[in-house]
């Protein structure tokens, strides 16, 4: 049975993927209130969704909570901070999205709030509610136009690919939303429907102040759930076949940070290297199985141990297996 850990206060925010803050180096944010989904896409890299078999917790970050680390990241990254709520499930799961976005964006560092979503959950009074809460930006994954293909993509019979559509034209046509269309390239699943997309994203006015296309290559992950009819292209054939969609659509589709305003900015780095040995105490269940979440002696920097679900409050000496992007992963250690 899958548990909801409410993440306490005096739990930090960096140092897992699955919940607080994450920060690559650049001016970019990513911003992770929750894990929950309504979605299990078949090729979901993190088996979020109610159809996981590899679960074993949900996370839930308090708003003030969340805000309290957001506020001070920004500091450190000075201006023109982009601040993307994203999750390993959908950020609209997150009970109180509207407060997150409108306090968000009034720290004088954030110059523009984002969010990724399938928009399952979309709806016109929730987009109203973004927008006069202060979303520069939806991200919307959009992975077929064909209704049962988008279902089969999306893992459940109650996704319905035509209602967000209508809500992807009420954001171009009602609100001051940007709007990017960020399908998924399940090759060769929905090979067929990228030019479609294509012509959706056009037809829609997609892209006032960004690119109007964001296509994303669908890539094996050790957690990821497993299909086989997905064949995984080589970072070389996916972008051959995006310069010939190009060719085709008179689309820009190979983009690069700078067409977003994405630079390298000052980061708060983790004292750590790969392979060193610290010691952590115990805080919680991990979201795998077989993983547990622990904090670093200082209550600084949270840490995942992959390979052993441990009683809460026990201390343990781990091996750190990963130290980048602020995202620390360990194992246990003699």
């Amino acid at each position: 049975m899958v548990e909801c850990f409410k993440v306490p206060d005096n739990l930090p925010l960096v140092g897992t993927v699955y919940f607080g803050i994450i920060d690559r180096g650049t001016n970019v944010l990513q911003i992770r209130p929750t894990t929950f989904c309504p979605l299990s896409c078949i090729f979901c890299s993190t088996d979020a969704g109610p159809n996981s078999k590899r679960r074993r917790t949900e996370y839930l970050v308090e708003l003030d909570h969340i805000m309290d680390w957001t506020s001070y990241l920004v500091k450190i990254k000075g201006e023109g901070v982009e601040a993307h709520i994203d999750t390993v499930g959908d950020p609209l799961t997150y009970p109180k999205i509207v407060d997150l976005v409108h306090q968000i964006r009034e720290l004088e560092e954030v110059a523009t709030v984002s969010m990724q979503t399938h928009g399952h959950l979309l709806n016109e009074k929730v987009i109203d509610d973004l927008e006069q809460a202060g979303l520069s930006r939806i991200n919307l994954s959009i992975d077929a136009l064909d209704p049962q293909l988008a279902k089969r993509l999306a893992g459940t019979e109650n996704y319905n690919v035509n209602r967000v559509i209508e809500m992807a034209k009420y954001i171009t046509e009602n609100t001051s939303i940007d709007l990017l269309i960020a399908p998924v390239w399940v090759h060769p699943l929905n090979d067929l429907e990228m030019e479609k997309i294509i012509g959706l994203a056009k037809e829609l006015g997609a892209g006032r102040n960004c690119p109007p296309l964001g296509i994303q290559k669908c890539e094996r992950h050790k957690f990821g759930r497993r299909v086989k009819e997905i064949k995984f292209m080589t970072w070389y054939e996916f972008y051959r076949r995006l310069r010939e969609l190009e060719l085709r659509t008179g689309t820009k589709l190979i983009l690069k940070a700078s067409d977003f305003g994405i630079r390298p900015a000052t980061t708060l780095r983790a004292p750590y290297q790969k392979w060193e040995k610290i010691s952590v105490n115990v805080v919680g269940p991990g979201w795998f199985k077989g993983e547990s979440l622990a904090v670093t002696r200082d209550k600084r920097w949270v840490v995942t141990i992959v390979g052993a679900e441990l009683p809460e409050g026990s201390e343990v000496n781990v091996r750190l297996l990963r130290v980048k992007d602020n995202i620390l992963v360990a194992t246990i250690s003699n």
